[in-house]
């Protein structure tokens, strides 16, 4: 496998004009990807290790980053992917005002929470649930594991930040209780500044995260092999840490 995937498997980035690639385009709607599809990999969740949520980037799709999946060597993991509406989660960049990326956010949010809770509901423990994103995805997988802490199975952000213009307070209440994470990132980055990375991971650590940052000089905006490796090795300790608590 050469050592940078192909871009545009794993396309999408956090800013930037929406991209209509013929889902429905982004519109006034309250909740617009309330009723997006969501495809599936894998076993049923019940019959799962763990259940592994992959959140696509701009312009890019839950197929594509539910492409992914045959790389992570996680036959033994569920698999699931919302799909956002006209291809993007929010419309303009990561870094925009809050408000400048309603009711797109909320509801970007609010499509994570109800997969997460509907998990839940079924008997699957969060420790057990895997958030994994890329670029505009891994801003997303972030910010809502900020705002909904608890002890994941890993949180795996592949280029991305927390959400928000520079001087957003981060004082989100609650404890990530020693989930494991995983920051990827080129630098120089067209789209995610690497401060900003570095942001994410001192507000993670202060959450009870167990961060690691990984920093790949001149790497494109893409996924590389050694982020490949590293999301392996998190979801074997996954397996690993939940085989060690079962009775």
């Amino acid at each position: 496998m050469s050592p940078c995937l192909r871009g545009f498997i794993y396309s999408g980035f956090p800013g930037g004009p929406v991209i209509e690639c013929g889902v429905n385009k982004l519109n006034g709607e309250s909740d617009p990807h309330a009723t997006q599809p969501v495809l599936t990999a894998g076993p049923v969740p019940e019959k799962a290790d763990a259940t592994i949520v992959m959140v696509h980037g701009r312009g890019a799709s839950a197929q594509s980053i539910l492409s992914m999946y045959g790389e992570l060597d996680a036959d033994h993991f569920a698999a699931i992917a919302p799909q956002a509406a006209g291809n993007t989660w929010y419309p303009n960049s990561f870094l925009s005002p809050l408000e400048a990326n309603q009711p797109y956010l909320d509801s970007a949010l609010g499509r994570l929470d109800s997969l997460v809770a509907d998990l839940l509901s079924r008997g699957i423990s969060s420790q057990r649930i895997v958030l994994l994103g890329f670029s505009q995805g891994a801003c997303l997988c972030l910010e809502f594991a900020a705002r909904h802490p608890r002890r994941y199975g890993a949180v795996i952000a592949l280029t991305g930040g927390l959400i928000g213009p520079p001087g957003t307070p981060r004082n989100y209440p609650g404890s990530l209780a020693g989930t494991a994470a995983f920051l990827g990132s080129g630098d120089p980055d067209p789209h995610v500044p690497f401060e900003r990375v570095k942001e994410t991971q001192a507000v993670l650590g202060r959450m009870g995260a167990e961060v690691e940052l990984r920093r790949y000089p001149g790497m494109p905006h893409t996924i590389n092999e050694d982020e490949l490796d590293a999301c392996r090795q998190l979801l074997q300790r996954v397996i690993a840490s939940n085989q060690e608590g079962r009775p």
